[in-house]
């Protein structure tokens, strides 16, 4: 029923050839590596070398009693084969293996064709992805992804496709070294444009506070947006004294900015996240509004919270010397952050934190965008009547709910440098967006800005109550 025979066509390429009946009753196991190419499975490896998992699927609906099956392992750098324009990413090992049945092209598989891609451990911030030579793509081919699933795990990563063709592993950096300069340049101005109009709008809400006299609504809300334009600007400050300290610190110094950065970081998504329950309250809950010293315990939760998540990760160690790496192990970047031991930290305390804040807050944004259109669909708000008012007003609200701070999740895979590149612009941006938005809404207080959020809430009251 199986037969195999091993031929080494020339430099560079070595085939496996198998005879096989579609009275198959069990999975064909394959290993390969790129020295000494493919052969049936020993039981006695321990793994070091890649495997090819070959479902009975794919031999029961043949059609012929027996068929070739040819495993082929290419070293592509030898043979100048399978080279995509303007790649950037690394194929593993300069390895492609082929894998054809019989004469009949295989597709639509319901029970996928595993390779299992062995590897060393690989640096922090490249991604790996399993793809598939498409020859219709471009003039001369190129890789595409279509149908394969990428499972990456512990110095080996798992490709399940459901086809069969020429399969690889391309290793994607998330930075190269000039990518990396660029973002840096690009980060350092970001930085000092966010601090001025940091600075700029707390001068502008401390202002209007003390020069005219508003509700005590509109007084809290103007004290949050002082809070969180003030972690915003912490937060600026330690990416500067973190681009500048960071690779020549001492080792005690950089875990203290390392947590210093990681406290601002959590102090601006804590702010942003009560930004989103105050408007919550004003938009939802409505009447029945009043907290003892409001604004105080806002201040002990969006200050004081960040403390005690900083105080834990830095008694368990977390804190260091972070590098960012090329595939061959070159440094591109030095932070003071969360050392890579303890990535859990930062998959938990940030991007797990802030993915529940953002679900919150666009739910937020929802309810005060419809509440929005549904008063001015009434002729109850005349002031924002202008479109390029409403865009305006629906862009602030965006940034004041931390919506920019999205894309970071983005920024994995292929698209990673565009969206850093946008990530790190409309952040930047984000103080400017704040304050013209705060302009706008608060500035001067007349009857013509009477579309403002207070006027909306007290009509929003008033509706309440009188229903």
């Amino acid at each position: 029923l199986l037969q195999s025979g091993q031929h080494s066509l020339l430099a560079g390429l070595k085939t496996l050839l198998l005879t096989v009946s579609r009275a198959v009753t069990h999975d064909i196991l394959i290993t390969f590596s790129p020295t000494e190419g493919p052969s049936m499975l020993n039981t006695t490896e321990k793994g070091k070398a890649g495997k090819i998992h070959l479902p009975r699927q794919i031999f029961q609906s043949l059609s012929n009693k027996t068929v070739h099956v040819v495993v082929t392992v290419l070293n592509i750098q030898q043979l100048g084969m399978f080279k995509e324009i303007n790649q950037t990413a690394q194929v593993l090992d300069n390895t492609v293996v082929g894998i054809t049945v019989g004469e009949s092209s295989i597709s639509g598989l319901q029970e996928p064709v595993q390779l299992t891609f062995a590897h060393r451990e690989l640096p922090q911030g490249v991604t790996p992805q399993c793809v598939f030579w498409d020859a219709s793509k471009g003039q001369a081919g190129g890789w595409h992804s279509s149908g394969c699933v990428t499972q990456p795990r512990n110095k080996r990563t798992v490709c399940s496709c459901d086809h069969l063709t020429f399969f690889t592993l391309l290793l994607s950096p998330a930075l190269d070294v000039s990518t990396a300069k660029a973002l840096t340049v690009v980060a350092t101005a970001g930085c000092g444009v966010a601090m001025a109009f940091s600075i700029f709008t707390m001068a502008f809400c401390i202002f209007i506070r003390c020069r005219f006299r508003f509700e005590e609504t509109v007084r809290i809300n103007l004290g949050l947006h002082l809070n969180l334009m003030g972690s915003l600007f912490l937060l600026n400050l330690a990416f500067l004294l973190n681009s500048g300290l960071s690779g020549r610190a001492h080792p005690s110094t950089c875990r203290v900015l390392g947590g210093f950065t990681h406290y601002c970081l959590l102090c601006c998504f804590t702010w942003t996240a009560l930004e989103g329950c105050q408007l919550y309250l004003l938009f939802v809950k409505v009447l029945g509004i009043y907290i003892h010293r409001y604004l105080a315990k806002l201040c002990l939760v969006g200050w004081g919270f960040p403390v005690l998540v900083v105080g834990v990760a830095g008694i368990i160690g977390s804190y260091g010397e972070y590098n960012i790496q090329t595939m061959d192990h070159q440094v591109i970047a030095h932070l003071c952050w969360i050392t890579s031991k303890h990535l859990l930290v930062h998959y938990i305390t940030n991007c797990g934190y802030f993915g529940l804040i953002f679900l919150f807050n666009m739910a937020i944004f929802g309810v005060v965008t419809q509440k929005s259109c549904s008063l001015q669909g009434t002729g109850a708000v005349q002031g924002y009547q202008k479109p390029w008012k409403v865009a305006l007003v629906s862009v602030g609200l965006f940034c004041l709910l931390g919506a920019t701070w999205a894309l970071v999740f983005l920024t994995y895979g292929i698209s990673s440098t565009a969206m850093l590149y946008l990530f790190t612009i409309l952040n930047s941006f984000q103080g400017l967006f704040i304050f013209i938005w705060l302009v706008v809404l608060y500035y001067p207080k007349t009857r013509e800005t009477t579309g403002s959020l207070s006027y909306i809430i007290r009509h929003d009251k008033a509706a309440t109550v009188s229903q």
